[in-house]
């Protein structure tokens, strides 16, 4: 008998459907490298994407999305002014901004950026792989380039890393979902997207495409954005014959998944986690 799908996932199909129906606005602040497959990932998930980047209209462009992704990779002058306008905005509206900290770790300019973002934010989502959790928390890490090659414990990283606040999601083997005070655990996933370069930008991506309709269930929406991505690479590796082919039928099989197909499919668990540590004093400032 086929089990029932969990709270998680039933939740997770309906928002699924939700983004269909809405095609909410999600404003990127992608890096050089894997702009178009943030884009690309953004599309076929139902959301609509635009990657305004330049100071002279960002602020105008955050002021209608319905949600803003960030990314710190390829850093530049002017991409981290446009950042800083652009979190000013999302921050007076109040719509969800998730954050990928690509890099973090790799250079102090990455990670001291990174960590203004987020401290500028009162709930954050923070999408990272476990050694750039680790670079921000100010532990050791195992980093090539800004792949992750090992860390401590996802789970115990992630709740270092929400310790101000927000929601952390570690992507790995098992990906972590936490704010803190709820973790989930999410399986869906295919090895393979560890050797496509830009998978996280993408799953970053989905995981804003959620949260712009998630009803104030950050940790449940970011959860179902990464199992849409997770089981869609499952169902693509089933067509693909390596990374490079891969790629393309993801993307298909993102666009041909539907609420039901993510209830059903979507591997959520609800995991008992130790009491987060102690939160130091909140600050709201606009990064600098």
């Amino acid at each position: 008998m086929t089990p029932s799908p969990s709270p998680e996932a039933v939740f997770g199909g309906r928002l699924l459907d939700e983004i269909r129906r809405r095609r909410p606005i999600i404003h990127h602040l992608a890096n050089f490298v894997t702009m178009n497959d943030v884009a690309a990932a953004t599309r076929a998930v139902g959301a609509m994407p635009i990657m305004a980047m330049s100071p002279a209209e960002v602020e105008e462009v955050a002021g209608r999305a319905d949600a803003l992704v960030i990314s710190l990779g390829t850093p530049t002058d002017d991409r981290l002014k446009a950042i800083d306008l652009a979190v000013t905005v999302a921050r007076r509206r109040g719509i969800p901004v998730i954050i990928d900290p690509v890099g973090a770790g790799a250079s102090g300019l990455r990670t001291e950026r990174a960590l203004a973002v987020i401290r500028a934010i009162p709930r954050p989502i923070i999408r990272a792989n476990p050694a750039e959790a680790a670079a921000l928390v100010g532990e050791a890490a195992d980093l090539r380039g800004v792949e992750s090659i090992g860390a401590a414990d996802p789970a115990a990283l992630a709740l270092k890393l929400v310790r101000e606040g927000g929601v952390a999601v570690i992507t790995g083997r098992r990906d972590i979902i936490t704010d803190g005070r709820r973790t989930l655990a999410v399986d869906n996933g295919h090895a393979w997207l560890a050797a496509l370069p830009g998978a996280g930008c993408m799953a970053t991506a989905v995981v804003g495409a959620f949260a712009a309709v998630g009803s104030g269930d950050a940790v449940t929406a970011a959860a179902a954005g990464i199992a849409s991505f997770g089981l869609a690479a499952e169902q693509a590796a089933g067509r693909a014959r390596g990374p490079g082919t891969l790629k393309p039928a993801l993307l298909d099989a993102l666009f041909a998944m539907t609420g039901r197909e993510l209830a059903a499919g979507m591997r959520c668990v609800p995991v008992t986690s130790p009491a987060a540590p102690p939160a130091p004093r909140r600050t709201t400032r606009a990064p600098r």
